[in-house]
């Protein structure tokens, strides 16, 4: 009963497994035969974004525009374009938007500035905040009735 329970929850496990991973949207006709080439073609669509769907990349999108993105990368290595040239050229194309990791530049200052100013600004009022706590003032010596009731609640215990 046991081994019937482990076999049950193993090939539960691995339907679990097999479907939690999204399919490549990419058709065999267009991989390139050359398996250098193709596995560069798969590097760059993995860092373009579709312009459809825009949260996925064009490697993994079925939209036609990334298709045919897919298409064009591959023509461009094919016709000896560098990766950085297919990347030049897609920008100058479809704008800074294309790729998923936009490159650090003066248009882009605030998206990669911004963060780490917010960190910086926050860790500054942390530190001066909690130096602050740190130099209140004594608390105040307690009177004579103060004293007579903690004296009573402890004999009291």
């Amino acid at each position: 009963m046991k081994i019937i329970r482990q076999i049950r929850f193993a090939v539960i496990f691995a339907v679990l497994l097999i479907t939690a991973f999204p399919a490549a949207a990419w058709n065999p006709s267009e991989t390139l035969k050359d398996p250098v080439l193709e596995q560069r073609a798969r590097s760059i669509s993995g860092g373009l974004r579709c312009l459809v769907c825009q949260n996925q990349s064009i490697d993994d999108s079925d939209a036609d525009l990334a298709h045919d993105l897919r298409v064009l990368v591959r023509e461009r290595l094919v016709a000896g374009d560098t990766d950085e040239q297919v990347f030049d050229y897609l920008v100058a194309r479809y704008g800074e938007f294309v790729l998923l990791k936009p490159r650090v530049g003066a248009n882009t200052f605030l998206l990669w500035g911004l963060p780490a100013f917010v960190l910086l600004l926050g860790g500054t009022a942390l530190f001066f905040g909690s130096r602050k706590s740190k130099i209140s003032k004594p608390l105040p010596e307690l009177t004579d009735s103060e004293k007579d009731q903690v004296a009573k609640i402890i004999q009291g215990q």
